[in-house]
């Protein structure tokens, strides 16, 4: 039997690959559709049926059946009862427009700018830097290579399934707070010493996003924001497009220094003092429990909010990390800010916004416009994580590799560097403040670094007049790429 053209046609350009991990059946409608694209196979062709089909490639003809179903779903094919299947090409649905031009094709050229004037904004330049080196380091970033990725797969398609999950993207019929929020708020309670309900707690894409949140409910334009001396940039840069008056204040080994604030300033005109009390940022300097309750009372009485972000409050190595401003906050003055699934890969983390009922309710409103839709598939798996007990498992797991990493980077330091430099090994969290005793420019170190192939960020970099330190993160090295590192940094700072 001698075979038809497009039989011909398909043996010659279709191959398919069982092994991988696209299926058979739309890896070869796409080569159809190729095919159909390049005109070796022209409209109003007949295909072979599905039995034919099947024996041609050997394969299942259900999966043959699958093939058709595909092609006809975008159009490609049209399937006649007791006739065939028969090649189309798909009208097109959208008109040209046809604009005025003086040469041809300048219609279909995409404006490389605006055709009116909008108000940049220097506050919000992009500090992210690339680079192709097989090294790099960063400001304290878990490890991506820890997160459970079979695991995972397998709670997020039973999230999926679940039957609930429909009902739950309508928001009209919500009348109590969510599984998710619950969930969350128990959480919070048993694991930072909180009292909170879920009318108290909102939850983010991220903890910048809720920062954003709340600097746009509360700052407006010239209001005084206290930060400390080392302080976020990525918080800065929220501030200041917030039109936030920024104000530096000092620290010592026990934290911001919150006697400075009472003897430098008047009441009324403080907004709000923003801080990392558990460990601060870049410093992972610890507030002790005599200024944490300082900073309390100067609060209510120069009636000025604490923005408390706790970035990395589940990261706790050595002793019991201490309890979050909030937990002792009786005056509605505290807001907490933090990350929840941080041993997860990013997708799946979620922040939140812990602060009093009425500015939640607004926060909430304000949200509705941003992210509508939120994440319902990541709240459900979120919620059975923190039910079943996994989110305790994976960080109970992951804190004991973070701890000897951090041990292992401790070692690394003394032995290469030696008195060339000092560092407090930090009981929590994922990088290591380290200072050189002697004042040398952290952007030429940067600058020999990368001719070692190790990316040094200037994000990471702190250098003044009193200052020349790096706050560098350990958590998405293993040990073999810790010593890398280290010997790659020494290097560069022997040709200083």
């Amino acid at each position: 039997m001698i075979d038809s053209p497009a039989n011909a046609v398909l043996k010659k350009l279709i191959h398919f690959d069982k092994s991988s991990a696209s299926p058979i059946y739309i890896q070869i409608s796409q080569q159809i559709i190729n095919a159909i694209q390049r005109d070796y196979l022209t409209v109003g062709t007949l295909l072979p049926g599905t039995r034919v089909f099947s024996k041609i490639f050997a394969i299942h003809r259900n999966t043959a059946v699958a093939v058709y179903d595909e092609l006809a779903s975008q159009g490609w094919v049209e399937i006649i009862a007791n006739k065939g299947t028969f090649i189309l090409v798909p009208e097109q649905k959208t008109a040209t427009i046809k604009a005025g031009s003086n040469q041809i094709g300048d219609a279909y050229n995409f404006a490389e700018t605006t055709g009116f004037p909008f108000q940049t904004s220097f506050h919000l330049l992009s500090t992210q830097e690339f680079s192709e080196a097989k090294y790099e380091l960063n400001d304290g970033q878990p490890d991506l290579r820890l997160h459970p990725t079979h695991e995972f797969t397998k709670w997020y398609v039973t999230s999926m399934k679940r039957k609930s999950l429909i009902s739950k993207w309508n928001p009209n019929k919500k009348a109590t707070h969510s599984i998710f929020e619950n969930q969350l708020c128990n959480y919070l309670n048993a694991t930072r010493g909180l009292h909170i309900k879920p009318k108290n707690v909102i939850s983010t894409r991220s903890n910048e996003m809720g920062l954003y949140l709340i600097s746009q409910l509360m700052i407006s334009r010239n209001d005084v924001v206290l930060v400390g001396n080392l302080s976020n940039y990525a918080s800065n840069m929220i501030f200041q497009q917030s039109g936030a008056s920024i104000k530096k204040i000092p620290l010592d080994d026990q934290g911001l220094n919150v006697d400075f604030i009472k003897t430098h300033f008047v009441k009324g005109a403080i907004r709000c003092v923003y801080l990392s009390a558990n460990r601060d940022f870049p410093t992972t300097i610890t507030l002790s429990a005599e200024r944490r309750l300082k900073l309390l009372a100067l609060a209510k009485e120069y009636q000025f909010a604490i923005i408390e972000d706790d970035y990395d409050y589940d990261f706790q190595f050595d002793g019991r990390a201490m309890l979050p401003l909030e937990s002792s906050d009786t005056d509605g003055m505290v807001i907490y800010l933090g990350k929840l699934g941080q041993s997860l890969f990013p997708s799946f983390q979620t922040g939140f916004v812990v602060a009093p009922e009425n500015l939640i309710a607004e926060a909430k409103n304000y949200l509705q416009m941003l992210d509508r839709q939120g994440d319902l598939i990541q709240e459900q798996m979120l919620s059975e994580l923190i039910y079943e007990g996994e989110i305790h498992r994976l960080l109970k797991k992951n804190i004991l590799v973070y701890k000897q990493r951090r041990d292992f980077l401790c070692q690394c330091l003394e032995e290469n560097f030696k008195d060339t430099i000092r560092f407090k090994k930090p009981t929590g969290g994922l990088a290591i403040w380290l200072e050189f005793k002697t004042k040398i420019s952290l952007v030429q170190l940067a600058g020999h670094s990368i001719r070692n192939d190790l990316f040094v960020p200037k994000t990471i970099l702190y250098q003044d007049k009193y200052t020349c330190a790096i706050r560098l993160g350990f958590g998405n090295l293993n040990e073999e790429e810790i010593e890398t590192v280290v010997k790659k940094l020494k290097l560069a700072y022997d040709c200083l």
